[in-house]
């Protein structure tokens, strides 16, 4: 039996239009020299974005969905929906989405779906708007919910209830929460370290209600400097079906132009960052020496097409990152 559960991002929906509206006019009336603010331009693309993700989500919607009832009907296992497994199903839905938003930073081809949304150089309530097109690519994360038996229909309220919690964490208005907030939950000041291009906030702070993840597997980072947003090499266009795909346009063109498969494999599933090692009797380059944030040295996870920097704590620091 299909549980009855509501549709969380549906009933938010008002409530994003009135933050954004209150976000916009406190930027009117108290502006913040320092904070990234607003941009007409920016804002409409990341409305679009939105717009856009709701109705290619539902194609996606479609495989996924029969995938996840085919596993359903294969496990003998059942979660049944009551108050105390919902909350359980929350937990664990937000402990796949860590490494789901983890795989999308440190694996080129799914960093192409996910730097969507870190292409904005700004960080207000409509930055949270703007999500991929391509978002088929975050399904296989949460089979093992299915697996163990929670119906298809309580993952997706989960994922919504997730995705709904989050867009309260993107902006500058709110400054830092009482300790006990800042240790357990996500919250403005993690994200936008999160959101940040600097060397030493790349790549953290990956956790969607719970910053916990973070603590616990090593991609955790505090703010401490005024984060500058964006992407390393940031794009220069507002249009939004070149906001959609410019990553994966630019794996075509490494793909052309690589002169191995290893090195076209390499293009689309090793860091974004990921550079071949160089010939013998070519200069030095190879791979970037970047790492998942807070993890030991691992395929230079960067958001762009350049090698990004090491982590902080470092032992020395890499070349600055372009991307």
């Amino acid at each position: 039996m299909e549980p009855n559960l509501p549709d969380v991002v549906l009933w938010s929906i008002p409530a994003f239009v009135l933050l954004t509206v209150i976000e916009m006019v406190s930027y009117r009336f108290h502006p913040d020299e320092d904070a990234a603010g607003y941009d007409t331009k920016d804002a409409a693309t990341s409305v679009t974005m939105g717009l856009g993700s709701l109705g290619f989500d539902l194609l996606w919607k479609i495989p996924v969905l029969a995938i996840y009832m085919a596993v359903y009907e294969l496990t003998p296992l059942r979660v049944p929906v009551v108050w105390w497994t919902v909350l359980l199903m929350l937990l664990a839905q937000d402990f796949f989405y860590y490494w789901s938003h983890r795989g999308h930073h440190v694996i080129r081809i799914l960093w192409a779906c996910h730097v969507v949304h870190h292409s904005s150089r700004k960080f207000n309530l409509t930055t949270a708007l703007r999500q991929p097109w391509t978002s088929a690519t975050v399904w296989p994360f949460y089979l093992p919910m299915i697996a163990c038996g929670v119906h298809p229909a309580a993952l997706a309220f989960c994922q919504s209830a997730n995705l709904v919690y989050q867009f309260w964490v993107h902006t500058e208005r709110v400054g830092k929460l009482p300790r006990p907030f800042e240790y357990v939950l996500n919250t403005p000041s993690h994200h936008r370290v999160h959101h940040a291009s600097q060397g030493s906030y790349l790549d953290r702070n990956y956790g969607g209600i719970l910053i916990i993840w973070d603590r616990m597997f090593g991609s955790f980072a505090a703010e401490t400097e005024r984060p500058v947003y964006g992407l390393t090499k940031n794009i220069s266009t507002h249009n939004p079906l070149r906001v959609a795909t410019h990553e994966y346009a630019a794996i075509a063109r490494d793909i052309r132009a690589a002169e191995s498969w290893s090195e076209r494999a390499g293009r689309v599933f090793r860091g974004p960052g990921w550079q071949p090692a160089p010939k013998k009797g070519a200069p030095a380059s190879g791979e970037a020496p970047g790492a998942v944030r807070g993890e030991a040295p691992a395929p230079a996870p960067v958001r762009g097409e350049a090698p990004a920097s090491a982590p902080v704590p470092a032992q020395a620091a890499a070349p600055e990152p372009t991307r």
